[in-house]
């Protein structure tokens, strides 16, 4: 059976982020075909500026491109700040697209936006979707998943234990992995 790698990459720069328990929950329940790893470097990455997106690059853009390269798919888990993408991460997705790394990528998302939000994150979504467009990356449609997780669901130990969530975050993964897995024309 082959194995693929997934670059599991947070929004969240939050201390005990529900979307870093989604992400670090998925390395617990992911199938045996995924080897996950969760990018940890978001809080090192420069302001984005077109004039420095040139060789050399700042070591931790230089590391991000790496890992996304060296990844098969990318799982993205982030929240909704004011009806948009967080500033830290749409800094670290502005990174991605002069390096070309993420072109024809599979990537999914995990939105764990409450039942209170109001609009569940759809707003962060669309937004990544359109940058996703610009990357070039390809939306692996059935394997992005809204699992709403809230504060009480995480554990001292930072996963999510609740089993209907902890069965949709698998699901999630188990539709990736059929992606993966699936011949290419």
């Amino acid at each position: 059976m082959a194995t693929f790698r997934v670059l599991m990459i947070c929004g969240s720069l939050r201390k005990g982020s529900t979307n870093e328990a989604a992400l670090r929950t998925a390395l617990a329940v992911a199938p045996p075909a995924l080897d996950g790893t969760i990018y940890t470097g978001m809080g090192d990455l420069p302001h984005f500026n077109p004039d420095d997106d040139r060789e050399p690059l700042h070591p931790a853009v230089a590391g991000l491109r790496a890992a996304i390269g060296a990844a098969d798919a990318l799982l993205l888990c982030t929240p909704e700040y004011a009806g948009a993408l967080p500033g830290s991460f749409k800094n670290l997705l502005d990174w991605t697209i002069g390096g070309g790394e993420m072109y024809g990528k599979p990537v999914a998302w995990m939105n764990v936006a409450s039942p209170a939000a109001p609009a569940g994150g759809e707003d962060a979504h669309a937004s990544l979707r359109k940058v996703l467009g610009y990357a070039s990356a390809e939306i692996v449609e059935a394997a992005c998943a809204r699992v709403p997780v809230t504060r009480p669901d995480v554990g001292e130990d930072g996963l999510v234990h609740a089993e209907a969530l902890r069965d949709q975050i698998a699901g999630a993964l188990g539709a990736l992995a059929a992606h993966l897995a699936a011949p290419r024309p």
